[in-house]
């Protein structure tokens, strides 16, 4: 911990999403930009100087090594977070991995097998269940406002603009379903509270290899059910529906939401009403101020990814495998 008991942080390579979501998170949360590692030393030490990061270290292993590292955020891409998630836990340091927490659901299987070996926390950085607006859905559903959510319709797609880029490499494992699929299928995950039982899926494979545009059906114990649309060739869309037995809740970003997002709840015999969507902080902040407070004893760990990922990973293969298979 720094002097004034601040986790400090290391930051595994010198990511995008690290720059426009995680650093400005964690200074929101509190907690210290204390290094961030390289292959490149001259590209990390201008990542490092550029994003107010107090040191550039060389070399992934060194960060993962470093004494002066409490806690440590990997968001390489996906094909990679299998080796530094796995030798950061076995160093024993805390780890946020980006989602997926692997591109493979048997990396994923290994991935975990790790954390309860080492018993070393591991958090996949799906941030949106720590939010203020999934637990006032929660406590809406908890309430009846909607009745039975037997249906939950889910967005995410995004135009994806410059070349190359990571999401569309095959040998790093991307694609639309893992990159920004695998939000409604947590989504799903966490107001069903169960696995999927059956999977539906097509998509358009694009000329790189992964696919640009995916679609598909998971289906839940009692008819319940999860279909949901993404890709990387339509504008921003992160909309979502919970259909209830009487009335559904609209979500213009349940993953994300900013101060323009709005959650509207239209139940039956009542007139509309909406809630906050945002409580205004950067999306990844809740999520930072809780890991921190674990670390420092202060809390008791949740959503750990020994807890969630390994549902998340089937149902993002059973859909892989269902769109494959045509």
């Amino acid at each position: 911990m720094t002097s004034d008991g601040l986790v400090r942080w290391g930051i595994v390579g010198t990511a995008n999403i690290a720059r426009a979501q995680f650093l400005p998170a964690l200074r929101q949360a509190g907690g210290a930009a204390s290094a961030v590692a390289g292959r490149d030393a001259a590209r990390a030490e201008k990542y490092a100087r550029e994003n107010g990061i107090d040191r550039a270290i060389t070399g992934y292993q060194a960060l993962i090594e470093d004494p002066g590292i409490d806690a440590l955020y990997i968001p390489l891409p996906n094909s990679l977070h299998a080796e530094w998630t796995i030798r950061a836990l076995q160093a024993g340091k805390p780890v946020l991995c980006e989602k997926p927490l692997c591109g493979r659901l048997a990396d994923t299987e290994r991935v975990l097998a790790a954390a309860m070996e080492t018993g070393t926390l591991l958090w996949e950085a799906f941030v949106f269940p720590f939010h203020d607006q999934l637990r006032q859905v929660r406590e809406m559903l908890e309430a009846g406002a909607i009745g039975e959510v037997a249906e939950i319709a889910s967005n995410f797609h995004f135009p994806l603009s410059g070349q190359p880029n990571i999401r569309l490499s095959p040998q790093l494992d991307g694609g639309a379903l893992l990159d920004v699929g695998c939000y409604p299928v947590r989504l799903a995950q966490e107001l069903f509270g169960t696995g999927h039982e059956s999977a539906w899926a097509r998509w358009v494979i694009g000329p790189d290899g992964v696919d640009v545009d995916t679609w598909g059906v998971l289906g839940y114990p009692g008819g319940r059910r999860l279909m949901l649309s993404c890709g990387f060739r339509r504008s921003y869309d992160t909309f979502t529906r919970l259909e209830g037995t009487r009335g559904s809740i609209h979500l213009s970003n349940p993953f994300h939401p900013g101060p323009a997002d709005t959650c509207r709840v239209l139940a039956a015999g009542a007139p509309p009403r909406e809630v906050a969507a945002s409580s205004g902080e950067p999306s990844f902040t809740a999520a930072i101020r809780h890991i921190n407070g674990v670390i420092l004893g202060e809390l008791q760990p949740r959503l750990l990814a020994i807890q969630t990922s390994l549902e998340t990973a089937r149902a993002l293969d059973d859909l892989a495998r269902a769109a494959a298979a045509g």
